[in-house]
């Protein structure tokens, strides 16, 4: 395959590379105005591994036209350093900062790109960039492998403001990434040995117990015998979040209440060994201990966060019926009361009202009258989030001491794995078909602003793709593929991005029309997306 830039005939490698671009829907002069930016694990071992090498590779190159830039295994800057204040001004209006996307699909052709989709060096010069705005730079970048596992690690590499890389560069590079590869080893070394000593000593008692580093899972016969794979996944999230030691009350795949004693071990390099002690069968929730059977239950939460299906689930009087606000708006409220009242007659089971805060205050009162009484059928109230509630639908709210407050799916992200087996069931899914743990950490990073019936929409799509296997995170819609989470932003940040999130909509994803728009300059704009974390819009 040859494409022509100009009059010049493309090398091999830079004709598939802009042939990748152009499948993945790019265009060449506005490639950069759709750069997304996510965070990256500075404390992680390939920076970790990096930073001594760094510093020596950046200090020799102080004063000079040259940036070093080091992208992760995702495409992501993770270092960046130019020689002077004239190419730092390029780069940042060019948005190349740490955090950048630079994956080929994202930005076009460029030494990083190229080098993480085909695992060998490579220099891209000038022209051969497929973004217009890069064709100011040549770089050369080189693979970092980490030398166990054989993975790339991430991509070294240099640029300068000229149409022609140095010969030069490829051994200083190869050179800086050697030292780079051989620090990893021994961090790998000793973090792993220091992990596997932690496991041994601690495997030897009866209870379950598990170690999991950044390569590697480990578990004893008792782990293995009361852990399921959905178990497994949550645990290897959970521990990627630990820092020094901390205690976790779950409930199993088996419907066991477990406490799980999570303690870090060799440091961010290292892993974290992770002991699991089985308590007694896990309850659903207080309401279902031995208590007042006629004690009203208030199941409240915001809208797609499970609430109702929690109510129905709760509902442990029998025969249970529903009753919804959208029934006494359809059917008026003289028929909601007679059928409330004909079940108060009966005596027996439960009563599920959902959506108390949308009913009629009349209808709210014959409802807290039957409650004020604690005789069957129980009543269990399906509500929105309590502090919006007002009126006779706060007081009557207030009367329920036996409550499940559900906060929004993106607080609760310890639940997805769970949450996603049991929407495979409900779909028929084949039995073999389940979600890796890369695709669960994927998902549980996501806000996840249409709650359960966000995530439902998501797990539907991927069971019309796939019937069977294993789901991996490219299996997942696209949107849904970033592994970091998002931080919780205070109002003013919020209100600030959706400012900017729904300018980029409106302009098609154009950075330049979106900054002119909103009166901030393109490099604030990167600045900002940055800060926000802005990466789908």
């Amino acid at each position: 395959m040859v494409d022509v830039v100009g009059s010049r005939a493309q090398r091999e490698p830079i004709a598939a590379s802009w042939h990748r671009a152009t499948m993945a829907g790019l265009e060449p002069g506005s490639a950069l105005d759709t750069i997304s930016y996510a965070d990256i694990d500075e404390a992680g071992p390939l920076m970790a591994a990096a930073a001594v090498v760094l510093d020596d590779l950046d200090e020799r190159l102080a004063g000079t036209d040259f940036t070093t830039i080091v992208v992760d295994r995702e495409g992501r800057v993770a270092h960046r350093r130019c020689g002077n204040h004239g190419t730092r001004e390029v780069f940042d209006d060019l948005g190349v900062d740490v955090g950048a996307s630079l994956l080929e699909e994202a930005v076009g052709t460029n030494a990083p790109g190229v080098v993480l989709e085909t695992r060998v060096g490579i220099a891209v010069n000038g022209e051969e960039h497929f973004a217009v705005p890069l064709r100011r730079l040549s770089c050369y970048g080189h693979p970092i492998f980490h030398p166990t596992t054989r993975r790339i690690e991430g991509v070294l590499n240099l640029s300068a403001i000229v149409q022609e890389a140095s010969p030069l560069l490829p051994p200083l590079v190869a050179r800086a990434v050697a030292d780079i590869e051989q620090r990893l080893l021994d961090g790998s070394r000793v973090s792993d040995k220091e992990l596997l000593a932690a496991f041994q000593a601690a495997g030897t008692r009866r209870r379950a117990v598990l170690a999991v580093g950044r390569d590697l899972l480990m578990s004893n016969q008792a782990a293995a015998d009361l852990l399921g794979a959905t178990d497994f996944a949550l645990l290897r999230m959970m521990a990627a979040d630990v820092r020094r030691s901390s205690v976790i009350d779950l409930t199993l795949e088996c419907g066991l209440a477990a406490r799980v004693e999570a303690t870090r071990v060799g440091g961010p390099a290292g892993g974290t060994l992770l002991n699991v002690e089985p308590q007694e069968r896990a309850a659903i929730a207080f309401s279902r201990r031995a208590r007042d059977p006629g004690a009203p239950l208030l199941v409240a939460g915001p809208p797609g966060s499970g609430r109702s299906h929690t109510a129905r689930e709760h509902a442990t009087e029998q025969p249970a019926t529903v009753l919804t606000a959208a029934g006494a708006l359809l059917d008026g409220s003289n028929v909601w009361a007679r059928d409330f009242a004909a079940l108060v007659r009966a005596r027996q089971g439960t009563v599920c009202i959902d959506g108390l805060d949308l009913l009629p205050d009349d209808l709210i009162d014959l409802v807290a009258t039957h409650v004020a009484g604690r005789q069957l059928p129980r009543v269990v109230i399906v509500t929105g989030s309590v502090e919006t509630l007002t009126g006779r639908a706060a007081a009557l709210a207030a009367e329920c001491t036996d409550r499940i407050e559900l906060g929004p799916l993106s607080s609760r992200p310890g639940e997805i794995p769970a949450l996603v087996a049991a929407m495979l069931r409900e779909a028929g899914a084949d039995g073999s078909l389940h979600f890796t743990p890369g695709a669960l950490a994927a998902l549980s990073a996501h806000n996840w602003p249409g709650n359960l019936r966000e995530l439902r929409t998501v797990v539907t799509e991927v069971i019309r793709h796939r019937r069977a296997g294993a789901v991996v995170v490219d299996d997942l819609p696209e949107a849904y593929r970033a592994r970091q989470p998002i931080r919780q932003l205070a109002p003013i940040d919020r209100a600030e991005r959706d400012v900017i999130v729904e300018a980029l909509r409106r302009f098609g994803g154009n950075k330049v029309k979106t900054a002119r728009a909103i009166g901030i300059s393109r490099t604030t704009l990167y600045a900002k997306m940055r800060a926000l974390r802005i990466t789908v819009y």
